[in-house]
């Protein structure tokens, strides 16, 4: 399927590594223009030489998300060396478990306010491209977790958040084709990720987790980017306020 996504420009948080790295190689590898960021200034770098030798345009820069002006003005930076965004991906988290308040502030700021501040930076490039090409959009990557709880933990509240928001951006900018979307993974596992340390820490209850899910396996980067990248594009064109679970049916709720 051609996506139409050759020559967009496409901005990703948190695109070195991980889900964020594979949604930043999948656009590149479909012809756009990417930019990327995220805390670690040497990872930034590879990513972006990377990304450059797919023959794409790339930029990054080592952005504290957590940061609202500096989120803010690197992603208007972002949007001026690319000569634009047509999407946008909020995929930086915290990853805070807790639930005392130092985790909450955490998931808050990086996650809520990060994906509020990067969107308002964007948004004048988004309506732009939106009014000249017909769409833009917006994803966000929440979790599954948001619909499900074992412990009062502040993460699955955080990303419930961030899904309630998405659906509030989605129909406030429907009339400017400014589309925004979810996708809630469950188990993503990488090397070097949270799953890959838990495995490390704890096999046995790294086992336990696989064994819940029905598929018997954790979800690639890869498979969560596929997502990110379709709602991203014009082929999704008629797509807005959803939120998309690529969990291996391990959640039991039935969305009508």
């Amino acid at each position: 399927m051609d996506l139409h996504l050759k020559g967009k420009n496409a901005v990703i948080l948190g695109g070195t590594r991980g889900i964020g790295r594979a949604i930043a190689e999948t656009f590149a590898a479909e012809g756009a223009n990417v930019a990327v960021c995220a805390r670690n200034g040497d990872q930034v770098n590879e990513a972006v030489a990377a990304l450059k030798d797919k023959g794409v345009h790339a930029t990054g820069g080592a952005v504290d998300i957590t940061d609202g002006a500096a989120l803010k003005a690197w992603v208007a930076k972002a949007g001026d060396e690319l000569g634009g965004i047509d999407t946008l991906v909020s995929n930086a988290g915290a990853m805070a478990q807790g639930a005392d308040p130092a985790s909450w502030e955490s998931n808050f700021k990086l996650d809520v306010l990060g994906a509020v501040n990067a969107f308002d930076a964007a948004r004048p490039y988004l309506e732009k491209a939106a009014e000249k090409n017909g769409d833009a959009s917006f994803v966000i990557i929440a979790s599954v977790s948001a619909a499900e709880s074992d412990n009062a933990s502040s993460y699955g509240p955080i990303k419930a958040a961030l899904i309630h928001y998405a659906k509030g951006l989605a129909r406030q900018h429907a009339k400017r084709r400014i589309r925004t979307n979810v996708v809630s993974p469950g188990m993503v596992y990488f090397p070097g990720g949270v799953w890959n340390m838990v495995e490390l820490s704890s096999p046995d209850y790294f086992k336990q987790a696989i064994a819940r899910n029905p598929t018997g396996r954790a979800a690639t980067p890869q498979e969560i980017a596929n997502a990110a990248v379709f709602l991203s594009s014009p082929a999704s064109s008629y797509t807005t306020g959803i939120n998309m679970l690529v969990d291996g049916s391990i959640s039991r709720r039935v969305n009508f």
